[in-house]
C-alpha cells in the first residue's frame, strides 16, 4: 500500500466497522481532533456508534459505493469484525482503485490458547451446523444475529437458543423465524466467566456454536465454562484475508497515528513507507 499522507484539514480519516475495535479508534479520533467518518453496515452499528464525535456512514456498500465514501480519504481503516469478509473485500478494492494506504485494524484471536476434546474448529457455518446437528438437540449460538436464518434452515428439530443483542429489530426477527421467548437470550456482551457458566445451567445447551471473538469479545471467557460442563463447543474460525498492514492494539493505532499526524516532510514520508 502507499504511504500515509500527511493529515490537514479536509482529509480525514475513514473508519469501516461498527465493532467495539471501531469505537475504540473513533474515541481516540475524537480526542485528538482529528476529522474522520465511520461507516457502519447496520441501524444496529448506529445505534452502538451512539454520539461519536464523527461523520457516520449508515449502509451496506459495494466496492464502487465504497470508492465515492472515499473520496476525500487520505487514511482508511478496516476495523470491521473479523467475520465481514465481504465488506473487508469491498473496501480492498475501493482503495486498491483509488490508490489509498489501507491499514487493518484487528483484535488478536484467542482460538490457539485452548485445546481440548470437547473444542471443535470448523471453516463455515454450514460445517458448524453439520458437526452439532449429531452431537445433541438443544443448541446454543452465541454467534450473533446475522445468520440466524440460516442456523433455523440448517438446523430443523433442534431446539436454538439464540444470545443476541437487546435490540428491538433483531427481536423482531427472533419472533419471525419461530424462536420463543424462552429461546432467546437479549443481553449485550461481552460476559464474564461467572456469567456465562449461570446461563449454562439455566438454558442446558447440549452443544454451543461460536464464533473466535478474541479477548475483546470474551472468548475464553465464553468457552471454558462450556467445556467445564462437558459442553461440547463448536468454533467458526475466522476467515483467512491477507493484510499488507496490520495493527492489533489501542497502542499501536495511537503510534500509528502518531506517525500519520507528524508526517510532513520527505524524511517522514520515508519513515510512514517502511513502517507500511
Amino acid at each position: 500500500m502507499n504511504a500515509l499522507s500527511p493529515a490537514h484539514p479536509g482529509m480525514p480519516v475513514h473508519i469501516l466497522g461498527g465493532t467495539s475495535d471501531a469505537l475504540v479508534l473513533c474515541r481516540t479520533l475524537t480526542r485528538r481532533g482529528v476529522p474522520y467518518s465511520l461507516s457502519v453496515a447496520t441501524p444496529t452499528g448506529a445505534a452502538l456508534a451512539g454520539n461519536m464525535g464523527g461523520e457516520l456512514q449508515v449502509g451496506r456498500m459495494d466496492a464502487e459505493a465504497m470508492a465515492g465514501w472515499l473520496r476525500a480519504a487520505r487514511w482508511v481503516i478496516d476495523a470491521s469484525h473479523p467475520y465481514a469478509e465481504l465488506a473487508s473485500h469491498n473496501l480492498a478494492a475501493a482503495c486498491a482503485t483509488l490508490g489509498l494506504p489501507l491499514t487493518r485494524y484487528e483484535r488478536p484471536s484467542d482460538i490457539a490458547a485452548i485445546s481440548h476434546p470437547l473444542l471443535l474448529p470448523v471453516d463455515s457455518v454450514e460445517q458448524a451446523c453439520k458437526t452439532a446437528f449429531s452431537l445433541g438437540e438443544r443448541i446454543m449460538l452465541t454467534t450473533g444475529s446475522k445468520q440466524l436464518a440460516d442456523y433455523v434452515r440448517l438446523l430443523p428439530g433442534k431446539t436454538l437458543i439464540a444470545r443476541v443483542l437487546p435490540l428491538a429489530g433483531i427481536l423482531a426477527e427472533c419472533a419471525t423465524l419461530g424462536l420463543g421467548v424462552n429461546q432467546v437470550i437479549a443481553m449485550t456482551g461481552p460476559f464474564s466467566h461467572e456469567l456465562n457458566l449461570a446461563l449454562y445451567r439455566q438454558f442446558r445447551p447440549q452443544v454451543m456454536i461460536t464464533k473466535e471473538s478474541g479477548r475483546e469479545g470474551g472468548y475464553t471467557e465464553k468457552v471454558m465454562p462450556c467445556l467445564e460442563m462437558n459442553i461440547p463447543c463448536v468454533v467458526i474460525r475466522r476467515p483467512q484475508m491477507h493484510w499488507d498492514d496490520v495493527i492489533a492494539t489501542p497502542e499501536a493505532f495511537e503510534r500509528r497515528l502518531d506517525q500519520w499526524l507528524g508526517a510532513g516532510g520527505a524524511s517522514a514520508n520515508r519513515s510512514l513507507r517502511n513502517s507500511v
